[in-house]
């Protein structure tokens, strides 16, 4: 059964047209268990089993620019949340954006979305060293501290870093959304996520390298795992030291003139 977690958003807001909007966008979505609209903190918060980009792209279908704040249990706790955003070196098509929820000792949620892959399976692995350098290749092999063979996430012998695999779909877009009893988010921040060009065969293909990385292939995206917030922990909606806004960060640099910029002109208005 999935674990239903809440996630915070912060989002435009300016008038009570926007909170029916938005409440509207939302009945009957199956998945979705809880709204919770606070116009004037412009912030929404929604209690569900789907992936963060899945909730946050039904948001922006309304008009509305939005961006994740923070994630955890239903009772606001959790015990840590890190995120890991994919790139593909030298600026290739692969890119991805994955969160991290640790709800207990043995569970950890894991969910994301990358886009740019071709259709079918992609193995999806932590690595153990957070080098990206040299692109994926200095990664390093899957994270693996009780020195095991590699194997599926329902495996009893696997590297605490095997997440099996993720299926893009014709459009080449993976989302998806898995629990875990091995990961620990304490235990992988600093390290780093990857993206396979292949299938994992979770050990059983038969080929020499199954037993140590699936046979999946060389990374085709990789990201450095960092800590991130939970509910409640992010109150930034603007940046101090140049004025940029929470939902303007992802359109412009992220540093440099064009950024200061872009600062000065909101602060302007």
């Amino acid at each position: 059964m999935a674990t239903a977690t809440k996630v915070e958003f912060a989002v435009q807001m300016t008038c009570q047209k926007c909170v029916d909007s938005i409440q509207k966008t939302f009945e009957g979505v199956d998945g979705v268990s809880s709204l919770d609209i606070n116009l004037a903190q412009e912030r929404v918060i929604i209690e569900s089993i789907l992936p963060s980009s899945q909730l946050l792209e039904l948001l922006e279908s309304t008009g509305r620019r939005a961006v994740v704040k923070g994630q955890g249990l239903a009772s606001g706790k959790h015990l840590g949340a890190a995120v890991s955003v994919l790139d593909t070196p030298h600026n290739g098509p692969v890119m991805g954006v994955i969160r991290m929820v640790q709800l207990a000792d043995n569970q950890c949620v894991i969910e994301g979305t990358v886009d740019g892959l071709t259709p079918g399976a992609h193995g999806l692995n932590i690595h153990e060293f957070g080098d990206i350098s040299d692109g994926c290749n200095s990664c390093g092999m899957h994270f693996n501290p009780t020195n095991s063979r590699h194997g599926g996430p329902e495996d009893n012998e696997r590297h605490n870093g095997d997440l099996g695999n993720v299926i893009a779909d014709d459009d080449g877009r993976a989302r998806f959304r898995m629990k875990n009893d091995r990961i620990k988010v304490w235990d992988v921040i600093g390290r780093c996520m990857v993206i396979h060009s292949g299938k994992d065969d979770l050990g059983g293909g038969g080929n020499p390298n199954s037993k140590t990385d699936g046979n999946s292939g060389p990374g085709l995206a990789c990201g450095i795992i960092a800590r991130s917030a939970g509910l409640f922990e992010n109150t930034k909606k603007l940046c101090q030291c140049d004025g940029v806004s929470v939902w303007d960060e992802r359109d412009v640099p992220l540093a440099g003139p064009s950024r200061q910029q872009h600062g000065q002109k909101q602060s302007q208005l």
